[in-house]
C-alpha cells in the first residue's frame, strides 16, 4: 500500500443530551442548538455578503470548509433558489474528511423543515459512494452544482482547481481540529480566491485571523449569532485574485476533429451548455455512429489497484462522471448499469481480500464475492469469487453515439481534417488535405488519435508534444457468439477478457490487443484467442463455445495509446484554443465522460470535476 493513500473514514451520527449532532471524533458539535439553518443564514451568507453579491452574475462559486450535515449547502440553495436576481449558475465546493453515511445523512436531514427537506431529497439520491477524491453534483438541470472533495483538507485544498467568490470556514474548533485552520490551507484558499472574494466563519481566534491576513484577507468582526458575542468577516486584498470571468459567449463556434467516442462525449457536453458544436469526420457519410458501426456491446468497469494508483484514480472518477451524464439518456442510447464481476485465482483471493481491507472502499462501491455469491450475481456457475463492482455498465456504443451525436446544437459533417491553421483575429481554421478551410472555430478539439500530430504540423514543433509523438495504435477485434445454447451472464464478467450479458441473444466476447498489425480486422486467429481467454474466465472448455464465429461475427477496430496507458486531455498551451482528448486506448467508454466534463468546466469557468495531480498527469506535454 502506497504512503500516500489515505483511507477515508466516515462520520458516525451521534446525538448528545441536547438533541444536537456531535462528532465523537473531534468531541464537537456540527453546529449550536439553534439549528444548522439559521447559523447558516447569520454566519455565512449574510457574514458573505448574499445574496447580493450573486445578483447581475453569470455564474458564483462558493468554497467551505467542511460539509458536515450539509446544512449550509441546503441553505444556500434555498436562498439561491428564493432570489429572483440569482445568478446564473451557483457551483459549491465543499471539503470533508469524513462524510456521512447515506442512512446517517438521511437521519438529519429528515428533521429540517419540510421546503428544505425536499431540497435534501435530491441531495441523498446524488449521494456519491464514500470513496477519496472528487465527486460533482448536479441539481436544478445543472445551473447548480456541488464538488464534494473527500479526504484530508491540507491535501484536497491543493486538488481543486477553480475560482472562489466566496468562502465558507465551518470546520470543528481550531482547538480540537487544527489542521483545518493552518497557514497553509489558507494559502490555498487564497490561491482559488476571485477579486474581492469575501469570507466568513464563526470562529474569531487571534491565530485564524492573523494566518488570514498573512494569506491575503482584510479580516474584521461582526456580531455572532445567539449567544455568541463575535464572528469573523474577511475580504480579499484588493489586487489580489483570479479576475471574475466574463460570460462565457455560447454562440462562439467550436469545432470537434473525429467521430468517435471521443468527440462524441465532448460534442455532448459543451451543447448542453448552450454551444454550438460542429464535429468533423468522413465516416458520417454513413450514419453518426459508422465509427463503431456494428459494436454491439462494450464493458465499461472501474480500474483497481492494491494502492488506489493514478490509472485507479482517474477511472472511478471517469465511470462516475459516466454514470452521471449518461444514465440522463433516453434508451437505446443509455448504458445498462448491470454491475461486473472481477474473477480472482486462488493465488491471489487473499492478497485482492487483504487490499480492500487497507483501501477501505463501501461496500456500495466494490466488495469481495465468494463463488456461491459470484455465481447467483452472475447468474452463471463460476468456481471462482471475486471483486463486484455495482457501477459496471455494459454500453452498447452503436446506439451510444447517435444518442450522443442527436442533440440539435451538434453538426456532424462529414469531412476530412488535415491540419490547423491560426487566423489573425485568434480563431482557429480547419482545412482539408487541399488547404480548402472546411470550418473555423474559437476552440477546436483534436479526438482523431494517431491523426493529433499531422493536424498540429506547422502549428507547434513535434518536440513539445512528446506523449503524442511516443503514441501508437493497436488492433483488436471482440468476438459475437450466437449460439443459443450458451449460458447467459447477468453481469459482465472481466479479467484478462470479458462475457457481456447477452444483447438480442448475440453474446459478446473480448477482445486481442495486435501491435503490429497494418489492418484491423475479424480473424479466425483473433476468435480463437478469445475463446482461449473467456475459457480461462469462466473456467470452461473452449469447446463450450460451440462452433466458431465466422468473419462478419465480431467487430475491429483501433486503440491508440501512450507507454503509460493514461488518456491525453487538456488544453494545448502553446496553441491557445486547442484542446487534446486522445490515447484513450482500451478505455475509451471510461475517460469519454470525464474529458468533457474537463473541457467544458474549464470554459464556463466551473470548478473542474478532477484533483489537479490527475489534470497533470493527463495534460498534452
Amino acid at each position: 500500500m502506497s504512503s500516500n493513500y489515505q483511507p477515508l473514514l466516515p462520520a458516525t451520527l451521534e446525538i448528545n443530551a441536547y438533541g444536537v449532532p456531535v462528532s465523537s471524533l473531534y468531541g464537537d458539535v456540527y453546529h449550536t442548538e439553534s439549528g444548522g439553518l439559521a447559523q447558516a443564514q447569520h454566519v455565512f451568507l449574510r457574514g458573505c455578503g448574499l445574496p447580493q453579491r450573486w445578483q447581475g452574475r453569470d455564474s458564483f462559486t462558493v468554497c467551505e470548509t467542511g460539509f458536515g450535515l450539509g446544512t449550509n449547502f441546503i441553505a444556500l440553495w434555498q436562498a439561491w433558489r428564493n432570489d429572483p436576481a440569482r445568478c446564473g449558475q451557483l457551483h459549491i465546493v465543499s471539503f470533508e474528511a469524513h462524510p456521512f453515511r447515506l442512512d446517517d445523512l438521511a437521519t438529519m436531514l429528515a428533521r429540517l423543515p419540510q421546503a428544505e427537506q425536499e431540497l435534501g431529497a435530491q441531495l441523498l439520491a446524488a449521494w456519491p459512494p464514500l470513496t477519496p477524491g472528487l465527486h460533482r453534483l448536479e441539481f436544478e438541470g445543472g445551473a447548480l452544482t456541488l464538488t464534494l472533495a473527500f479526504g484530508a483538507i491540507a491535501r484536497m485544498a491543493k486538488q481543486i482547481e477553480a475560482g472562489v467568490d466566496a468562502f465558507f470556514l465551518d470546520g470543528f474548533s481550531p482547538r480540537l481540529n487544527p489542521e483545518m485552520w493552518t497557514a497553509s490551507v489558507f494559502g490555498q484558499l487564497a490561491r482559488m480566491a476571485r477579486q474581492g472574494a469575501t469570507l466568513a466563519s464563526w470562529c474569531c481566534a487571534v491565530s485564524v485571523r492573523r494566518s488570514l491576513a498573512d494569506a491575503g484577507f482584510l479580516v474584521g468582526k461582526k456580531q455572532g449569532f445567539r449567544g455568541k458575542r463575535e464572528m469573523m468577516v474577511a475580504t480579499l486584498r484588493p489586487g489580489m485574485g483570479r479576475p471574475i470571468p466574463a460570460r462565457v459567449n455560447t454562440t462562439t463556434q467550436i469545432a470537434i476533429v473525429g467521430g468517435g467516442i471521443a468527440a462524441a462525449g465532448i460534442a455532448h457536453a459543451l451543447a448542453i451548455r448552450g454551444h454550438e458544436v460542429t464535429v468533423l469526420d468522413p465516416q458520417f457519410a454513413h450514419s453518426p455512429a459508422a465509427s463503431h458501426g456494428g459494436h454491439v456491446a462494450a464493458a465499461m468497469t472501474p480500474a483497481l489497484s492494491r494502492d488506489d494508483d493514478i490509472r485507479s484514480r482517474l477511472s472511478r472518477a471517469g465511470v462516475a462522471r459516466a454514470l452521471q451524464r449518461w444514465q440522463a439518456l433516453d434508451m437505446p442510447g443509455r448504458p445498462e448499469r448491470c454491475g461486473t464481476l472481477l474473477p480472482v485465482s486462488a493465488h491471489e483471493e487473499q492478497r485482492w481480500q487483504d487490499a480492500l481491507r487497507a483501501l477501505q472502499f463501501p461496500a456500495n462501491w466494490v466488495r469481495w464475492l465468494d463463488a456461491g455469491q459470484a455465481s447467483k450475481q452472475s447468474g452463471m456457475s463460476l468456481e471462482k469469487g471475486g471483486l463486484w463492482f455495482r457501477d459496471g455498465q455494459k454500453v452498447r456504443p452503436d446506439r451510444l453515439l447517435p444518442a450522443l451525436f442527436s442533440h440539435r446544437r451538434i453538426y456532424c459533417k462529414t469531412a476530412t481534417a488535415a491540419r490547423l491553421q491560426t487566423l489573425s483575429d485568434g480563431n482557429w481554421s480547419v482545412l482539408d488535405h487541399e488547404g480548402h478551410e472546411i470550418t473555423r472555430a474559437s476552440q477546436v478539439v483534436l479526438a482523431n488519435a494517431a491523426g493529433v500530430v499531422s493536424m498540429l504540423s506547422g502549428v507547434v514543433a513535434p518536440s513539445s508534444l512528446p506523449k503524442m509523438v511516443a503514441m501508437y495504435r493497436l488492433a483488436g477485434q471482440i468476438s459475437y457468439f450466437r449460439n443459443p445454447h450458451l449460458c447467459r451472464s447477468k453481469v459482465v464478467v472481466a479479467g484478462e477478457g470479458y462475457w457481456l450479458p447477452a444483447t438480442s441473444e448475440v453474446h459478446v466476447g473480448g477482445s486481442t490487443y495486435c501491435a503490429e498489425a497494418t489492418t484491423s480486422i475479424i480473424t479466425t486467429q483473433g476468435h480463437q484467442n478469445i475463446i482461449g481467454k473467456l475459457a480461462a474466465l469462466l473456467n470452461v472448455k473452449p469447446s463450450w463455445f460451440g462452433f466458431l464465429p465466422g468473419s462478419t461475427d465480431g467487430w475491429a477496430g483501433w486503440r491508440a495509446v501512450i507507454p503509460d496507458r493514461l488518456p491525453v486531455i487538456g488544453p494545448l498551451v502553446a496553441a491557445p484554443g486547442v484542446w487534446l482528448a486522445c490515447a484513450y486506448g482500451s478505455r475509451g467508454l471510461t475517460w469519454s465522460a470525464l474529458a468533457a466534463d474537463i473541457m467544458a468546466t474549464s470554459l464556463h469557468h466551473e470548478p473542474v470535476p478532477l484533483e489537479r495531480e490527475l489534470l497533470q498527469k493527463i495534460a498534452p506535454r
